[in-house]
């Protein structure tokens, strides 16, 4: 049987009579992890399908429409509403909020064991590149804007991250204020400042220009250094430091 006919054979019956080597389940456990596709994964997370679909076909139909790297940016609200085809009535079809969260869990537990790997390193900060490691997790997929800080120690080792502000940054949302209160309180001996930018371009706007100056001057003055400020745009990254814009 080619493969084509394979599939149209296998789309009329339900997974479970599927051959054990092509559920998703059984394969997986049978063959491993290089042997399963996105969609297949993505089956094994939903467990079941709908009326005239599979659990594998409405996987495969997320795939082709959504790449992972888009599906993981997506809120939980945007996952669940996910149109996946069109009801005998007419009416779109939508992911559902049991696969939608399913999926928005699954995302978020990738995320954290990434964060939480490099939080318990002992490592010290001395490059941009480990800082963009450290907050790639938390910020990379966010629809909106995050400033963060990183505490550093004499040693610049990590002492703590703190989500200081959320939106379109300007000076009165991130205030020198808030922003070394904490470091002042933890006796950090420095800080990294970090925030993304949702649009994909990593490259410094003005007012990120003028509010990290603004920063700078007011560690300057309490003794704490402002050792670096990262722009987190997707998978590319802007350093101040590296840009001599400190």
């Amino acid at each position: 049987m080619s493969e084509n006919n394979s599939s149209e054979h296998l789309s009329r019956l339900t997974i479970k009579d599927w051959s054990a080597e092509d559920r998703p389940r059984e394969k997986f456990l049978l063959k491993g992890e290089s042997a399963m596709t996105n969609a297949e994964l993505i089956a094994i997370l939903f467990r079941s399908g709908m009326r005239g679909k599979t659990a594998l076909d409405i996987a495969k139909e997320l795939i082709q429409k959504y790449p992972l790297e888009k599906l993981i940016k997506m809120t939980p609200s945007e996952l669940k509403n996910l149109p996946i085809g069109i009801k005998k009535d007419g009416k779109v079809q939508q992911l559902g909020i049991s696969r939608g969260m399913t999926l928005a869990a699954a995302f978020s537990v990738a995320r954290r064991i990434r964060f939480e790997k490099n939080a318990n390193d002992k490592i010290k900060f001395l490059t941009p590149q480990l800082v963009f490691e450290l907050f790639h997790p938390i910020v990379a997929h966010l629809s909106h804007e995050e400033f963060h800080i990183l505490l550093l120690d004499i040693a610049n080792t990590k002492i703590k991250t703190m989500l200081v502000t959320q939106g379109i940054l300007n000076a009165s949302l991130v205030h020198p204020r808030e922003v070394f209160k904490e470091a002042i309180i933890e006796k950090a001996a420095s800080i990294v400042l970090v925030h993304n930018h949702p649009s994909g371009n990593p490259e410094p706007s003005a007012e990120d220009i003028r509010i990290t100056k603004q920063l700078v001057d007011a560690g300057k003055l309490i003794d704490i250094r402002v050792q670096d400020h990262i722009i987190i745009a997707g998978e590319r990254f802007t350093s101040f430091a590296e840009r001599a814009l400190l």
